[in-house]
């Protein structure tokens, strides 16, 4: 892959909430996540649990974006983080939850799904472009700003998007808690506001039998 390539994957997309059209209200508060009327679709067992886990599980919606991009299909998103709990991947601690953690994480993602998974806590921006155009998806750690183009962001990290392509000037990202029609889905962030929150880190995929 050149350094001038344009690079998209058609990966289909997930938000983190069950209704994506609804995340604005969501992140606003003017509509608790209790009252998204999809919430049976994420596979929790009422719409209290949605509402607890779903501010959490921008890594499961990552991962079935990949899954269903390489496999056809994927769990629902509270199939995934039960499994990731059991992986070591997410820990509970009282009222909070501590995760993604990579190395399990990536583990997991291996055993369970065949998928070549590599936890990358130090991966340079400027490796991006070569492993989204030799095949790869990548969780990578932002900050959540990234949805609405902060010029200040207060820190880097604590959020996971997918990187799903690349231009010369941008990487293009499905964001799980982005806005409709703006920040979702193929969302084009040119690399100077990339580094202004991304944390340098992430995990990198790979599909079933990728040895490359």
């Amino acid at each position: 892959m050149t350094a001038n390539a344009t690079v998209i994957h058609p990966v289909p997309y997930h938000a983190q909430w069950a209704s994506p059209e609804l995340v604005p209200a969501i992140l606003a508060g003017t509509l608790p996540a209790a009252e998204d009327p999809r919430w049976p679709e994420y596979g929790a067992e009422d719409p209290q649990e949605y509402a607890w886990w779903s501010w959490r599980l921008c890594g499961m919606a990552c991962l079935r974006m990949a899954l269903e991009f390489w496999r056809g299909s994927a769990p629902t998103a509270m199939e995934l983080a039960a499994e990731c709990l059991d992986a070591g991947a997410y820990v509970r601690r009282g009222d909070g939850l501590d995760g993604l953690v990579y190395a399990p994480f990536a583990a997991y993602a291996t055993r369970r799904w065949g998928l070549v998974a590599e936890s990358r806590p130090d991966l340079p921006r400027a490796e991006i472009p070569a492993l989204v155009g030799a095949g790869r998806l990548v969780l990578l750690s932002v900050h959540p700003s990234v949805r609405d183009a902060d010029p200040r962001p207060p820190r880097r990290g604590g959020h996971l998007v997918l990187a799903v392509g690349v231009t010369p000037d941008h990487v293009v990202i499905h964001n799980p808690s982005g806005l409709p029609d703006r920040s979702q889905q193929f969302a084009y962030v040119d690399w100077e506001r990339w580094e202004r929150v991304y944390a340098g880190r992430g995990v990198v995929l790979g599909p079933p039998g990728d040895e490359r």
